[in-house]
């Protein structure tokens, strides 16, 4: 499979089949480890381990590995995450352990409502361009605070303080043409998706990260969390 593209519906079908356990305790050195993670991770091998590992939360078999005093000690000497999350602040939302994955796994950019600001665009583009993460996921997830808080009327959102207004501000434009016929955890639902996808057109659009893109070193792509399932669904 390692350098072959494969399909979403090939990842979940063999997810499905158990193909993908835990890893095995690598026999190489923690330098020629960190070079062997940074040369040969493409963006369907990093989906590969997203997707195995949101299994294994999902179905309680998870491992916690990679969080152990040696990987600590590995760390030390640089980091080479497979993926960068741009998610939620939402407590219930914690990537590493949505995926089951360790320390240095993972470069993960939080804030609430999973919105691109100038911060964010800038952390995902340190991320692609000096760690070399060939794998972008926005996450949104089920009842987003800050979304239902876009969807409110103008008059609750003007009690909030000017910076949280600020950041409900930047969702707004995701919600535009919202089917009206949607009514309560059907209308967060498709507003949570909408934000989401919103998200992922922006950060594809700043031209650095379109021209990896282009060449295929990099993949973005949505998802939605399922807080009561525990399983990350990608929308594209």
């Amino acid at each position: 499979m390692e350098g072959q593209p494969v399909s979403r519906r090939q990842l979940f079908g063999l997810v499905g089949a158990g193909v993908f356990g835990a890893l095995a305790p690598a026999l190489w050195t923690p330098q020629a480890r960190h070079e062997c993670e940074a040369q040969h991770s493409t963006p369907d091998q990093a989906l590969n381990r997203l997707i195995a590992g949101n299994a294994r939360f999902m179905s309680g078999t998870v491992t916690h590995a990679r969080q152990d005093a040696e990987r600590r000690m590995e760390l030390a000497a640089g980091q080479s995450p497979l993926a960068t999350i741009v998610g939620c602040s939402d407590s219930r939302v914690p990537p590493e352990v949505v995926f089951d994955l360790g320390l240095g796994d993972l470069f993960v950019v939080r804030v609430a409502g999973n919105v691109v600001n100038t911060d964010v665009a800038g952390s995902v583009q340190y991320a692609v361009h000096h760690l070399h993460t060939p794998l972008v996921v926005v996450m949104g997830h089920q009842q987003c605070g800050a979304v239902m808080a876009a969807l409110a009327p103008e008059s609750d959102r003007e009690k909030e303080p000017p910076d949280v207004q600020a950041l409900v501000n930047r969702i707004e434009p995701a919600l535009n043409g919202l089917d009206s016929s949607l009514h309560g955890d059907w209308r967060v639902a498709a507003a949570v998706k909408a934000n989401a996808l919103y998200s992922t057109k922006a950060l594809a659009a700043l031209p650095d990260l379109a021209t990896a893109l282009n060449e295929k070193r990099l993949r973005i792509l949505p998802a939605v969390y399922d807080l009561t399932t525990g399983r990350v669904n990608l929308l594209e």
